[in-house]
């Protein structure tokens, strides 16, 4: 999907349905789209701000103001990318609200993105597993455990509503990327096919715009990474090859600035096939089994 053009609505507080609002972070890339989402579900008396985003200055100050005199009683991370959970802290001691929703992950990812390692510094008072849920007067918010983009990936639904907040698991402008060692292709694949065997209304994702058929882009998806894996599976077929020399063939026309992220994605599918004895490797090469 195209980056619309700007100026694009960040630092502003929209409306999205009642109990829920959205301000962007100034955060955009080719990696973020237009930034990340922030969203305030609830009401005066108890509001929860899930996916705070980047610990900056001007969004901080945009949270505030858009959560005004209402009182904050949770802050909710969906996982611990540095795009998504940074400002958790500055926002829980600035409300005193605690800081609930994914487990921490203390790992130094590899992957490339400038935006995207882990939040080393995420500390959750509350971890939430899959089923437990936040509540405030009208709405039920329940995670949903959805690891593979992280391990600690969590959506949040929305019960009185029918809306699903989606993280970066799904997205309508671009696949999520999945990074070993952390990302895990196989979890991944078996979340898309968990929200798959869900009826959500809506999806409201932490990057682009909100997806109304939603399962109709979960299969999508979930063709769209078994594309890829018979991808790979041909290409080793004629012959081995390396990693480096598989993504430029599989993702041609691609920014290059863009393929190191897809060669985790890659390096993922190959990951998965070798647990499930398709492919092997010696050392850096890999063919068939």
């Amino acid at each position: 999907m195209a980056m619309p053009p700007k100026p694009w609505p960040t630092g502003l507080c929209e409306e999205l349905e009642p109990m829920v609002r959205r301000v962007l972070a100034p955060n955009g890339s080719p990696y973020t789209y237009t930034g990340t989402q922030s969203y305030l579900i609830g009401t005066q008396e108890a509001l929860t701000v899930l996916d705070p985003g980047p610990n900056d200055a001007e969004h901080l100050a945009a949270l505030t103001a858009a959560i005004g005199a209402a009182k904050v009683v949770a802050i909710t991370c969906t996982h611990t990318h540095r795009d998504h959970s940074p400002a958790a802290a500055p926002l829980s001691r600035m409300t005193g609200a605690p800081i609930i929703g994914c487990g921490a992950v203390m790992l130094q990812s590899d992957e490339p993105r400038a935006d995207a390692p882990f939040d080393l510094e995420y500390r959750p008072d509350q971890v939430l597993e899959d089923g437990d849920s936040l509540s405030g007067p009208g709405w039920t918010l329940k995670a949903v455990a959805t690891p593979g983009h992280t391990s600690n990936h969590l959506c949040f639904a929305l019960e009185e509503s029918g809306a699903l907040f989606t993280g970066d698991h799904v997205m309508a402008w671009s696949t999520s990327v999945v990074a070993p060692p952390d990302g895990d292709m196989a979890d991944y694949l078996a979340s898309l096919d968990k929200l798959y065997q869900r009826d959500d209304r809506i999806y409201y994702p932490a990057h682009g715009p909100a997806i109304t058929k939603t399962r109709q882009l979960v299969r999508g998806m979930i063709g769209h990474r078994r594309q890829r894996e018979r991808q790979i599976l041909r290409l080793l077929e004629q012959q081995p090859h390396m990693l480096s020399d598989m993504v430029p063939l599989m993702y041609k026309g691609l920014s290059e600035r863009l393929l190191p992220a897809a060669a985790q994605s890659v390096k993922a599918h190959l990951l998965d096939l070798e647990r499930r004895s398709c492919v092997v490797r010696s050392g850096d090469l890999w063919t068939i089994n």
